[in-house]
């Protein structure tokens, strides 16, 4: 009996062990179509409610609400909040009307009106304060916004705001993610979505739809997503992503390792259409160590042994005493024939520049693969400092070439308000205290003596 206690202390343990525990994800699901001062809308409750019961399914413990007023809204953002505590994985999903209203989105409860200016502060509800509880909470967050509707509601604020109405977007506003989250739109900032005419809208459908697919990141479950909706509703909507997360999400289970040859050893944030991307833009080049920085970031690539190759080749011509005629050499024996890459895909060089923008400092904001305004901003910035001319602001493969070709960081780090770089990062000032200090050890003391009026004197000074 007196081992009972260590036992039970023991099996405690065990089961609280990090390896042990499941993964503890919460979702918040809200739909929003009975709105008291606009039209129906067709597909949120619908949408709402599939979404939940995937959820379901993938493990979230889901908090719900439909047809929310403002307080509802509220209090069930707070309870959501406190299911959070602790949370490896928050979602949430929301279906209804949105607005941006002087870049800032926010969220449309079923009893806004919305009829003056001052009106948004106390019937909206700032989308800011969900990203707010996720973050704070939760280690990996993701935001699934269905609000980019055509909203009569926008229009009428609008309206009342007289020669300020340009501060009333269409659509949502873009958002910039923090670290470990990602934010999704059912279609671009600043455009609006369609309602579809089946039981759920073209977003939600395809969300439903690949969310529960195995193995798949949620990247990728997401670029899935935008295929599924361009061709429902024929290029006319696009979802739109920002994201900063640190690693792959897997909804439904990582995919099993694979048997056999191990595959070709990928860089960190470089899919296979980025390798070609950097490959089509180093595969011409006369020099060695530009072919060198596709080897730094695939050494086991699919052009690892051409790259090799052609290093070997060109360290050779290097060594010749006096220049001759060019001869075709043919890799050396054993070396398999290589495949030839395809052209490059301009979406996968986007986002290919923007990885290399970010690994060299120069913050494009998104690794996407949509070159807007951040992105060019970076690339200024790179050139500004690097003194390496590129010919356009657009992603080049000489832009690629350029930055690729960087070994360490361009861009100085840039901290916020009240932080410090510290050890290469950014760090609150209070993290970065002085140590206390040593005691200060004595100077050394010498003795001194005068004679004045025949009395001799003597004084100890310190150096």
């Amino acid at each position: 009996m007196r081992c009972l206690p260590a036992l039970v202390a023991l099996l405690v343990a065990v089961l609280l062990a990090p390896e042990a525990r499941a993964e503890k994800r919460v979702a918040l699901v809200i739909g929003n179509a009975t709105y008291k001062n606009a039209a129906e809308l067709r597909n949120p409750r619908n949408d709402a409610a599939d979404m939940a019961a995937v959820l379901l399914r993938l493990g979230f413990e889901v908090v719900t609400g439909s047809d929310l007023d403002k307080r509802a809204m509220e209090r069930t953002i707070r309870e959501y909040g406190q299911k959070l505590a602790g949370a490896d994985l928050a979602l949430f999903y929301y279906a209804g009307h949105g607005l941006q209203v002087s870049g800032q989105n926010y969220l449309v409860p079923v009893d806004a009106q919305l009829a003056s200016e001052g009106d948004i502060d106390f019937e909206g509800l700032p989308l800011a304060l969900v990203l707010k509880q996720m973050e704070r909470e939760a280690k990996t967050s993701i935001v699934l916004l269905d609000a980019c509707r055509d909203n009569p509601l926008a229009r009428n604020l609008a309206r009342s705001m007289g020669t300020r109405s340009g501060q009333v977007g269409q659509g949502l506003a873009e958002v910039r993610a923090g670290v470990g989250t990602l934010i999704g739109f059912s279609t671009q900032p600043g455009n609006v979505a369609l309602d579809g005419e089946g039981r759920n809208s073209p977003y939600a459908g395809a969300l439903i739809k690949n969310l529960v697919a195995p193995g798949k990141d949620v990247s990728a479950i997401l670029v899935a997503v935008r295929n599924d909706v361009l061709q429902v509703t024929g290029g006319r909507q696009v979802p739109w992503e920002h994201t900063s997360l640190t690693g792959e999400v897997f909804l439904q289970g990582a995919p099993p390792p694979a048997s056999g040859t191990p595959p070709a050893a990928v860089a960190p944030d470089y899919d296979k259409e980025m390798e070609i991307a950097l490959w089509n833009a180093v595969k011409d080049s006369k020099s060695s160590a530009v072919l060198q920085t596709y080897l730094d970031r695939f050494p086991s690539g699919t052009f690892a042994g051409l790259a090799r190759v052609l290093i070997e080749q060109l360290a050779r011509e290097a060594g010749r005493a006096a220049p001759g005629p060019r001869v075709a050499t043919l890799p050396p024996p054993g070396v398999p024939p290589m495949p030839e890459a395809r052209a490059t895909n301009p979406l996968a060089l986007a986002r290919a520049l923007q990885t290399e923008l970010r690994r060299v400092g120069c913050e494009p904001g998104s690794t996407s693969g949509e070159w807007d305004e951040a992105s060019r901003v970076a690339l200024r910035k790179f050139v500004r400092l690097s003194r390496i001319v590129v010919p356009t602001e657009a992603p080049t493969d000489v832009g690629l070439q350029a930055v690729a070709g960087q070994k360490g960081r361009i861009c100085p780090l840039e901290c916020g308000r009240g932080e410090v770089v510290a050890d290469g990062r950014c760090v609150a000032r209070s993290q970065t205290r002085r140590k206390v200090a040593e005691p200060r050890r004595p100077r050394p003391r010498f003795r001194v003596c005068l004679r004045r009026h025949g009395v001799l004197v003597c004084r100890w000074i310190r150096r």
